[in-house]
């Protein structure tokens, strides 16, 4: 267990006293990890259309290509009324239209998120050894506060095998787990580099912090759905693909290949999602412009 084997890892820096960040957008992270909704297909379309694009787009264009994906025009305007609300879209009345345009906020989040979900590759093709040691704690009554560093520490990669145990093998995310424990006002959490030196095996501290297992079925469901070939519809591919790759820097740690299971899928999952996007990603956006321009 940890708490028997905590002496055994040695903290080599100490991360400086958390400072005050600029608060997050008020959405929550769970659109990103591909939530099943139309605001979360919004939020795909917008990451991979209107950001792109200019950053913004007319009510009917949204319509348009969220009924492509079996999305209804009353659920469409409610996604696009609430994302508005979280602070991410603003609306501007073109005669007897509405033209919504990306907030700053919805910027910096999609771009960051753009980041994250193309640059995933579902592994870290190279290790040092050391671990990224996050220890912050928050009472039970603190309910909100607690969401949120759960939800932002898992999106940066952390697992949890203790509690107020984070730990990540991305030494690099620092300055990130800094920026995560001044959001949620931890102000007492501590944030360490460390080697291991020694204890039980590591799959088995790596089994409590991620359900590999539930990770893995996933995997095997996005390559069942998207190996096949010859889709007819470029633009409602690639927001289906994006759309369920975008779940994946949100559940799978990216860890190196030494503490991985046997037959790990995700190596082959990426390079499906790169080779599709690939494929689809110039016919999708050329449809993306035509029906721009027709219900402009």
């Amino acid at each position: 267990m940890l708490a028997r084997s905590a002496t055994e890892w040695t903290p080599t820096v100490t991360a400086a006293p958390v400072t005050t960040a600029e608060p997050a957008p008020a959405v929550s992270r769970r659109h990103a990890a591909g939530a099943g909704s139309a605001r979360g297909l919004l939020l795909t379309v917008l990451g991979e259309f209107v950001l792109p694009g200019g950053g913004a787009a007319l009510t009917s264009t949204f319509i348009t290509v969220l009924g492509r994906l079996g999305v209804e025009e009353k659920a469409s305007r409610q996604a696009l009324m609430r994302t508005g609300a979280d602070g991410l879209l603003v609306s501007e009345r073109q005669g007897r239209r509405a033209l919504w345009t990306l907030t700053e906020a919805a910027q910096r989040l999609l771009t960051e998120g753009a980041e994250r979900i193309y640059g995933f590759e579902a592994g870290q093709p190279e290790w040092d050894g050391r671990w990224l040691i996050v220890l912050a704690r928050l009472s039970e009554s603190e309910r909100a506060a607690r969401h949120q560093l759960r939800t932002r520490l898992t999106w940066a990669g952390f697992g949890s095998p203790a509690p107020g145990v984070w730990i990540s093998t991305h030494v690099d995310r620092a300055a990130e787990a800094e920026r995560v424990l001044a959001e949620a006002d931890v102000h007492d959490g501590q944030i360490f580099l460390a080697d291991h030196h020694g204890g039980g095996p590591l799959s088995v501290m790596v089994r409590q912090a991620w359900d590999l297992d539930a990770v893995e079925m996933r995997y095997k469901e996005f390559l069942a759905d998207f190996a096949r070939t010859g889709w007819a519809d470029a633009l409602v591919g690639i927001i289906q693909l994006v759309h369920a790759w975008r779940r994946f820097p949100l559940i799978d740690p990216a860890l190196p290949a030494e503490l991985l299971p046997a037959r790990w899928s995700g190596g082959r999952a990426a390079k499906l999602f790169a080779r599709r996007r690939s494929e689809w990603h110039a016919a999708a956006q050329a449809e993306w412009q035509r029906i721009t321009r027709e219900t402009g």
